[in-house]
């Protein structure tokens, strides 16, 4: 068994990542899946799809929710579906070396992916020292 990734984005992002993350790894090791949601989306008719693949996702580990911008919509909806009982932790600040970290810690646990998650998000950020 194993942890199932949700990425939780606005348009474009979610499956944009996911696509530059099957050119570094072809074969991506966890189930991997997007919401892109629309500007004009209604929030519960989203929460309701959310729902459904965070459920198809979820083969008895969790599920990581990785949201790109923490009280956007995208986030607040993945947030919103432990109420539903699914199981997950969620992450937001969702950028590409996030997303490999945790894709190369595919054998660790939820409660550990979010933090390396997290450390994998802020360890990609460089600064020139110009």
């Amino acid at each position: 068994m194993s942890v199932g990734v949700l990425l939780m984005t606005h348009e474009s992002v979610g499956r944009a990542l996911i696509s530059a993350a099957h050119h570094v790894m072809p074969k991506l090791p966890l189930r991997v899946d997007a919401v892109e949601v629309p500007p004009q989306a209604d929030p519960e008719v989203m929460r309701t799809l959310t729902a459904r693949h965070a459920r198809e996702l979820d083969h008895g580990d969790g599920v990581l929710v990785l949201a790109d911008l923490y009280g956007a919509t995208p986030c607040n909806i993945g947030l919103s579906l432990a109420s539903l009982g699914v199981r997950l932790r969620c992450v937001s600040g969702l950028n590409l070396p996030m997303l490999l970290r945790v894709l190369n810690y595919a054998d660790k646990p939820l409660d550990e992916l979010v933090e390396i998650a997290a450390s994998g998000g802020r360890g990609g950020i460089f600064i020139d020292h110009a």
